[in-house]
Order: C-alpha cells, then structure tokens, then sequence
C-alpha cells in the first residue's frame, strides 16, 4: 500500500476508534462560548478603531492639516 493509502487509512480508523466526539449539549454550549468571545473581541476592537480615529482626527486639527 502507498504511503498515502497507509496514511488515510490510519486517519480513519483514528477517527473512528480513539476521538472522542461532543455530545450535542456540549456542542451547542462550547459554540455560544466561541460567539460570545468573537462578539467581546469584535467589540474591543471596534472600539479602539474609534478611539484611534478621533484621536487622529484631533492631532490633525491640532497641526492644521
């Protein structure tokens, strides 16, 4: 068998026979664990966006351009 073969081969049976899978509970809460994180780094980042810009916003007046 080729060394691909071997490797698919192998692939599968460890998925099949040592991964241990979520239950559906575990699935759905890990998920809006992941969502909530996502909206609070979204946030952050919006929010020093907007901090950044007016402060730019406010050196630009100082300097007249």
């Amino acid at each position: 068998m080729s060394k691909f073969g071997n490797y698919i081969q192998e692939a599968y049976d460890e998925l099949l026979h040592k991964v241990t899978w979520p239950t559906w509970e575990e699935l759905q809460q890990t998920t809006i664990i992941v969502l909530v994180a996502l909206a609070l780094v979204t946030g952050v980042v919006f929010t020093m966006d907007f901090a950044s810009q007016n402060v730019m916003k406010v050196i630009y007046q100082i300097l007249g351009k």
